[in-house]
């Protein structure tokens, strides 16, 4: 992304939350860094199992270790 889209993207989100305050009576509350975290995980996984399937391929989750 580059520098313009950035400062606009994080404008919206903080235009967000200030519209959210005061109109939902909501108090701001930080997620936290592995909220965030976890969600560019999903959103990672969610695209390479796309790419794969435009590919012909299928993303097979490996075993977890005990």
């Amino acid at each position: 992304m580059d520098k313009g889209k950035a400062v606009t993207a994080a404008a919206h989100k903080l235009a967000r939350l200030v519209y959210a305050m005061p109109s939902k009576g909501e108090e701001y509350t930080d997620a936290g860094q592995d909220y965030f975290e976890e969600r560019y995980r999903e959103r990672v996984l969610r695209k390479l199992t796309e790419r794969a399937e435009k590919l012909g391929m299928r993303i097979v989750p490996a075993p977890q270790p005990v």
